[in-house]
């Protein structure tokens, strides 16, 4: 039985090997991939990549969805509220002269409780009419009243107190411990003093991005980034939202490696080891390290005759990662959202699988006829 075991396995890999019979495997082949490069019209380009030509390739316009470069740089704001259309003032008239206008005997102060700011930015008072006051801190606009009250009561003294509305807040619309609408204390208030107003990013977010939504203007920047450098601590103004939002961007990870699945960014820039790694390497015994592929998309704007750009939209890049060359040019190599990440099978693979499956055959075929000679 041994012999004719081994028999068996030997013209089962010939007859695989010589006929090119399909074989179990789960991943392309690098051969099949490339084999509509070599036609005479392909329908996408080959690039291997290599230490040589990676400064090319990164002159290469970017793929995807791209994080906005686009953010506002720290400066400094009053530390001073400013009163804004909608919010709400307290005043208190004080008068100590008998029969005065605004008050009585008994009382020597009168309060005018929460008087709106209207849209052109005034408020009213009785005997004055309108005082505009938009604009102005609330030490301002208290000097402001008082001069107007002067000309029908000259010994008034005037105290202004303010609740800020919401077109003097800001919106901290999601991401956070506590989000919701914030009164800016001051007009020196940053994205940092929001962020610890609302109790800090969640930490659940992978890769959080922060967005600033500003007069219909949008600026963007990874959480990260924003932290590490305070001349991103930018100024925030009335009427501003923030959206703190796990990173949108993905790419795909297929084939013969221990993942196959959409992975998120988990930083704002990946390389292809990276990639590799984040996917879960190449898986040992199937994949074919000589064939690891980036495929990836670009748009007909993007094209060139010229080496400084793909001449094709569909381009497939290739990497060794048998050679040292090969690694370095991962490492070097930007991985764009929307890339898919391909790891080819070893042309081998389906026949070590096969060899697997017939063993297996013969060993239970050995035990089978073992136990019954026993008998």
């Amino acid at each position: 039985m041994p012999t004719r075991s081994r028999s068996l396995i030997a013209l089962v890999a010939s007859l695989a090997l010589l006929s090119g019979c399909a074989l179990p495997r789960g991943a392309a082949v690098q051969s099949e991939i490339l084999a509509q490069a070599d036609k005479e019209n392909p329908s996408f380009q080959v690039v291997e990549v290599t230490r040589s030509n990676m400064s090319l390739i990164t002159s290469w316009p970017p793929t995807g969805p791209v994080l906005d470069s686009r953010w506002l740089g720290t400066s400094a704001g009053a530390e001073q509220s400013v009163i804004q259309a909608g919010d709400l003032v307290d005043i208190r008239i004080w008068d100590s002269q008998e029969n005065s206008l605004l008050t009585n005997a008994a009382e020597k102060s009168t309060v005018l409780p929460n008087v709106q700011v209207d849209a052109d930015g005034a408020i009213f008072l009785p005997y004055v009419d309108e005082v505009f006051i938009r604009g102005l801190t609330p030490a301002s606009a208290r000097k402001r009243i008082q001069e107007k009250l002067e000309a029908i009561v000259p010994t008034a003294q005037v105290q202004v107190s303010l609740t800020e509305g919401r077109g003097n807040a800001i919106e901290m619309v999601s991401g956070v411990a506590r989000p919701g609408s914030f009164p800016m204390p001051s007009r020196n208030y940053k994205i940092f003093g929001l962020i610890a107003d609302a109790g800090g990013i969640s930490p659940t977010l992978k890769n959080p991005l922060v967005r600033l939504i500003r007069q219909g203007s949008t600026y963007e920047i990874s959480a990260r980034t924003l932290m590490e450098d305070g001349r991103y601590n930018t100024l925030l103004l009335p009427g501003d939202s923030v959206i703190i939002e796990e990173d949108y961007r993905t790419f795909t990870g297929i084939g013969a490696s221990s993942r196959q699945t959409l992975v998120n960014f988990p930083k704002d820039e990946i390389n292809a080891l990276e990639a590799l790694s984040l996917i879960g390497g190449l898986y040992d015994v199937r994949a074919d390290p000589t064939g690891v592929m980036v495929l990836r998309e670009y748009t007909p704007q993007q094209l060139s005759r010229s080496a400084s750009r793909p001449n094709m939209q569909q381009v497939v890049f290739t990497f060794d990662m048998t050679t040292a060359d090969g690694l370095f040019a991962a490492r070097k190599f930007q991985i764009y959202p929307d890339d898919v990440v391909l790891a080819t099978e070893s042309p081998l693979a389906g026949l070590q699988t096969l060899l697997s499956i017939v063993n297996s055959g013969v060993t239970t075929t050995q035990r089978s006829v073992a136990a019954a000679n026993a008998f």
